[in-house]
């Protein structure tokens, strides 16, 4: 229903786990779902951060107050589902403007069973996560029951690394990708190499522009099930093997570790946001979780090899122990914020990971050239 063109929404709550309790206006579904409040920075992409399989167990909080403005279109999913646990903004447009547009916020996340909660403070709740760090919260339009029974009920929920939820979002099934660039507004290819290389993709949720991305390259790609064992890899004789990004805490995910301490030995390997991680832990390093993480389209990074500056995509709430870290493995980028480690290199292995996101979507391009850098180690590999 709407007055003056102005949808009137029912009244919702947020509950955090330290007791506050904030009153909004609900949109999307009428779920009740928990998860880890985290907020992210980017002004634009709202959809590609929905569809991001990374952010399943967590309740995103978008800084930019206005949002839903250009509506929703199929063309800018990265994945087949909404995998969040819920979304909280100032201020949620009922009404898209744009051309591409295909429907309309709130109705996406009903569509999804994902609920929204719009008309909170998030200045004041970024400043909370920032200063205390990330908790669990529940969205909820249950307006009768006690808050003390609701702060209860949040309490008692998982934490995001209390849960494996690689296994929840990868594919069930091995396939092949074979689409590049397909929108019009893509980046353009990073090179065309000369000659053609396949690669074997680990989904641990991968982000489909990562998959457009390597094709656009020129590789020829296999995507396997997050739990495939390192002989079923070989056994399909890749030039290398790619390990993507996911949710959760990567000491979860000790198949994917196991996986890819045989893999290192054998192949070449590009592994970023949680595929970085799993690559750390593979050769000795340890993870650790961060107050409030990466999340945005702008966090800057230097790549200590080239002295250059990126601007770049992250979601990730673990980061990387530098001084966990053998002598064979060297870090090559670190966040110009606060230090972390963003990037590794093997001194005898042919292996390298990030911690971010270099096909930027949500995004700048400025990290698309590690693609590049990743068909230049499997071409010196076959030489």
């Amino acid at each position: 229903m709407s007055t003056n063109n102005r949808t009137v929404r029912p009244p919702a709550r947020l509950v955090l786990e330290d007791g506050t309790v904030l009153v909004g206006r609900g949109f999307g579904a009428a779920e009740d779902m928990i998860g880890e409040l985290v907020f992210n920075t980017s002004m634009t992409g709202y959809q590609e951060i929905l569809t991001d399989p990374s952010y399943r167990g967590q309740t995103v909080l978008l800084t930019q107050p206005h949002i839903g403005n250009y509506g929703v279109s199929g063309e800018d999913e990265e994945s087949t589902k909404l995998w969040l646990s819920g979304l909280v903004v100032r201020e949620a447009c009922s009404r898209a403007s744009n051309f591409r547009s295909g429907s309309e916020l709130h109705d996406y996340l009903e569509q999804h069973s994902v609920p929204g909660i719009e008309g909170v403070d998030t200045r004041a709740l970024t400043r909370r996560i920032r200063d205390h760090g990330e908790q669990r919260v529940l969205i909820t339009r249950d307006m009768s029951t006690s808050e003390a029974d609701l702060v209860a009920k949040v309490k008692a929920a998982p934490r995001v690394g209390d849960v494996d939820h690689v296994l929840k979002v990868t594919t069930p099934d091995v396939y092949q990708w074979s689409k590049g660039y397909e929108s019009e507004f893509s980046a353009p290819a990073p090179f065309q190499p000369d000659e053609r290389f396949h690669v074997v993709a680990y989904d641990f949720g991968a982000k489909r522009n990562i998959l457009r991305s390597l094709v656009a390259c020129g590789l020829d790609l296999t995507v396997v099930p997050a739990d495939t064992p390192a002989e079923a890899v070989l056994a399909r004789k890749p030039d290398g093997v790619f390990l993507s990004n996911g949710p959760g805490d990567p000491e979860v995910c000790a198949y994917g570790i196991a996986a890819a301490k045989a893999l290192v030995e054998k192949l070449p390997v590009f592994g970023i946001c949680l595929g970085h991680q799993l690559l750390a832990h593979t050769f000795g390093g340890k993870t650790y979780k961060m107050p409030f993480g990466h999340h945005g389209g702008n966090q800057p990074v230097i790549d200590l090899t080239t002295n250059k500056v990126e601007i770049t995509s992250q979601n990730h709430s673990y980061a990387v122990d530098e001084d966990s870290l053998p002598e064979s493995v060297v870090v090559t980028h670190k966040n110009l914020n606060d230090g972390t480690v963003e990037g590794l290199r093997h001194t005898e292995l042919p292996v390298f990971s990030v911690q971010y996101h270099p096909e930027a979507a949500p995004g700048p391009h400025d990290a698309l050239y590690l693609f590049k850098r990743f068909v230049e180690l499997l071409a010196g590999a076959r030489a």
